[in-house]
C-alpha cells in the first residue's frame, strides 16, 4: 500500500501587526497532521515566532499599514513605499498551486494581491470591516467573488451581502474574541504615534490625585521601543522584577508605577483592569469585548471617517474625548469612581462587540478544504 503523500503546507497571509496575531492564533490551534507558513506583507511579524516559519520578502513602511492617520498613504508613497509592491507581488504569484490552502486575514490588500497574481480560491477572514457604517462596495464585492472560495465575516450583514452574489459567506462570532493573547489598562499602540500617545495618557494620570491613582498596565507591542516611551513621558525604567517571560518590568517616578508586559499578555492583563486607555486598534475592539470600557481620543492626525465608522460600532462603550491630559483625566476619574457605568458601558461592548466562536468555525473549515 503507496503511503498517503503529506498535506501540503497552507499559506497565511496577513498585514499588520494586529493581524499577525489573529493569524498566529489560529496557526497555534491548527489539528496535528496541518502545518502552516506565514506571509506578513508588512513588518517583522513577530508574533508568529515560535508558531511557524515567515516566508516571503520583508516590508516596512513608515505608517507600518496603519491607514487611520490623514495623509499616511501620501507619506508611505513619497518615503519609497511603491517599492514594496513588485516584490510582494512576485512572491504571491509564486504561490498559486504551492499550499494546500491561502488564507489572507485583514483588509482587502491580500485579497486584491490575489486577485492581481491568478489566485480563485482564497480563503479570507475579514478583520476590517465591521458591517456598522461602511460596507462592501461594488468593486470589493466583485473583486471576493472573483478571488476567494469561503469568506468569514465579523458581521451577519456583512455575510449576507456576499451570500447574494454567490459566495460562501459566513459569520460566527468575532474571531478578535477568539485570538485575545493570554499571560491594561494602557494600549497605546503599535505604529508611528505610539510613543506621542503614551505620554499623553501617562499626563492624564498625572492629573489623578495620588490616592486615586489605580494600578497601571502597559501591553507592549513588539514593535515598540520601550526606552523611547520612557523618554516620550518622562519616565524612569526598572529592570525585570520576576522571570515570567512576558515582565519587561516597568517605567516610573514617585506616586506612578506603569507594569509592562509584552502584548501577549494583554489578556492576563485585561483581566485585570477596570478600563482601558487606548489608542490600538485590534486591541481596542478584544478590551470592548472583553467588557472592558475604553477611553480614547482624537489625534489632529487621525483619519476621521474611519475614526467615525469605528464609533458607530463601539458607542458609549468607547469614551471620545479631546486630546489633553485634564480632558482624559477626567474620563478616567469618572470611570473610577462610577461603578455602574462602568458596568454598564462593559455590557454595552461586550454586545456591540459581538461573542467568541468564529475560531472553531475557521479551523472546522480549513480541515474541510
Amino acid at each position: 500500500m503507496v503511503p498517503a503523500a503529506p498535506r501540503r503546507p497552507l499559506l497565511f497571509i496577513s498585514n499588520g501587526h494586529g493581524e499577525d496575531g489573529i493569524a498566529a492564533a489560529i496557526i497555534a490551534r491548527l489539528p496535528d497532521g496541518m502545518r502552516a507558513e506565514a506571509y506578513p506583507m508588512i513588518g517583522a511579524g513577530n508574533a508568529y515566532a515560535g508558531i511557524c516559519p515567515i516566508v516571503g520578502p520583508r516590508a516596512s513602511l513608515a505608517s507600518e499599514g496603519w491607514r487611520n492617520v490623514k495623509g499616511s498613504l501620501r507619506r508611505d508613497v513619497a518615503s519609497g513605499g511603491l517599492a514594496i509592491i513588485p516584490p510582494a507581488l512576485r512572491f504571491v504569484r509564486q504561490c498559486v498551486g504551492r499550499y494546500e490552502r491561502v488564507v489572507v486575514v485583514g483588509d482587502m490588500v491580500g485579497v486584491l494581491a490575489g486577485l492581481v497574481t491568478g489566485h480563485l480560491d482564497l480563503f479570507y477572514l475579514d478583520v476590517y470591516k465591521t458591517g456598522a457604517a461602511r460596507l462592501y462596495s461594488a468593486a470589493e464585492r466583485w473583486a471576493i467573488k472573483r478571488t476567494c472560495r469561503t469568506v468569514f465575516c465579523r458581521s451577519p450583514k456583512l455575510a449576507e451581502m456576499l451570500q447574494s452574489i454567490g459566495v460562501d459567506a459566513r459569520c460566527a462570532g468575532n474571531i478578535m474574541m477568539d485570538t485575545v493573547p493570554n499571560g491594561v489598562t494602557l494600549l497605546p499602540g503599535s505604529r508611528q504615534l505610539t510613543a506621542e500617545s503614551f505620554a499623553l495618557q501617562v499626563a492624564a494620570l498625572r492629573t489623578l490625585p495620588n490616592e486615586m491613582r489605580p494600578d497601571v498596565f502597559l501591553a507592549v507591542a513588539g514593535s515598540v521601543n520601550i526606552d523611547e516611551l520612557a523618554r516620550s513621558a518622562g519616565l524612569g525604567r526598572i529592570g525585570l522584577l520576576s522571570h515570567e517571560a512576558n515582565d519587561l518590568g516597568t517605567l516610573g517616578e514617585e506616586g506612578l508605577t506603569i507594569n509592562m508586559a509584552r502584548g501577549a499578555a494583554l489578556g492576563s492583563l485585561l483581566a485585570q483592569s477596570d478600563l482601558v486607555l487606548s489608542q490600538a486598534g485590534t486591541a481596542t475592539v478584544q478590551a470592548l469585548g472583553l467588557g472592558k470600557p475604553v477611553i480614547t481620543f482624537i489625534n489632529p492626525r487621525d483619519r476621521r471617517s474611519r475614526f467615525n465608522d469605528e464609533q458607530n460600532l463601539f458607542g458609549e462603550a468607547r469614551v471620545v474625548v479631546a486630546p489633553q491630559p485634564t480632558a482624559i483625566g477626567e474620563a478616567l476619574r469618572d470611570l473610577l469612581e462610577d461603578t455602574a457605568k462602568r458596568t454598564r458601558l462593559g455590557a454595552l461592548g461586550r454586545e456591540h462587540i459581538g461573542p467568541p466562536g468564529a475560531i472553531e468555525a475557521v479551523l472546522a473549515a480549513l480541515v474541510e478544504a
